[in-house]
């Protein structure tokens, strides 16, 4: 029988070394307590996603997320308004931003930037929220992590202009090689999700080649952007575990050398705890 395409995936086949889910959505994956992260950080756990850092778009999601990174030790936070939400940004949502990048487990300031496919907030309400986060994460010396759609330039611009924190992540990475060459050498790290193993992502394929090692993250973006062939289905972080061995395959390495070397840029960009050889699976 074919599955319906509400269902999620199946598991894959475990990792060979234990990876971190860069970016996902534990709460619009469905998680609203401690026993339902804690089930789905399991899930994933169990291929080889060993952690993962859930990710806010709004105030009520940002604290939900700061909190939830406090339920399970393999989890830990993200917090911004998504520029799709800024709106309305205002000195609430600062107050509360400012105490929440502040605490231990919250170990980016994201996702904000720009969004100019959707025509949900206006430019300017979203670029006087984009530098306001930017100024967040200097202050709060965590990394920046940037939504960026259909909005390369502006984005490049606006981090020139504000001069960029030491540490910057391009989610879900959605340029060409070209703009991919202008992120590597300024230094910024690039995290791709499940649509970078879409057969008709051309540009954003060839991009994923070029980048090196040490700048490559991997994320699902959960609940949207479920690898492929399963794409249109329910994501979730386990499904990170398809994402990377995508990646071995189009890069032409070693699957266990990539999956080793996204878990350290990881853990060198967000400041994770070091996972030993002991923790990963199978071992």
């Amino acid at each position: 029988m074919t599955p319906r395409k509400g269902e999620r995936p199946p598991l894959p086949e475990p990792l060979p070394a234990p990876i971190v889910d860069a970016h996902t959505h534990l709460d619009a994956c469905g998680a609203k307590d401690a026993a339902d992260v804690s089930t789905m950080v399991d899930r994933a756990a169990s291929v080889g996603v060993e952690r993962v850092i859930t990710v806010a778009d709004d105030l009520n999601s940002a604290i939900w997320a700061a909190e939830a990174a406090t339920w399970d030790p393999r989890v830990f936070a993200a917090v911004a308004v998504h520029p799709t939400r800024t709106s309305t940004f205002g000195d609430e949502d600062k107050a509360v931003l400012e105490e929440l990048a502040g605490r231990d487990r919250v170990v980016a300031v994201g996702e904000t930037g720009l969004d100019f496919y959707w025509d949900y907030s206006p430019p300017q309400a979203q670029e006087e929220a984009f530098r306001w986060h930017i100024d967040l994460a200097k202050r709060a010396g965590k990394p920046l992590m940037i939504h960026d759609r259909d909005a390369h330039d502006d984005i490049m611009r606006v981090l020139h202009a504000e001069g960029p924190p030491e540490r910057v992540v391009f989610h879900c990475f959605s340029g060409d090689a070209e703009f991919a060459r202008k992120c590597v050498d300024a230094g910024f790290v690039l995290s791709f999700a499940g649509a970078v193993t879409f057969r008709n992502a051309r540009d954003l394929r060839a991009a994923a080649r070029i980048v090196p090692l040490d700048q490559l993250l991997v994320e699902t973006d959960a609940p949207f952007l479920t690898p492929h062939p399963f794409r249109g289905r329910p994501n979730e972080p386990y499904c990170a575990a398809y994402t990377v061995r995508d990646l071995a395959e189009l890069r032409g390495e070693d699957l266990s050398e990539v999956a080793w070397a996204v878990r350290e840029t990881a853990e060198r960009t967000f400041r994770l705890p070091t996972m030993t050889s002991h923790d990963s699976t199978g071992e």
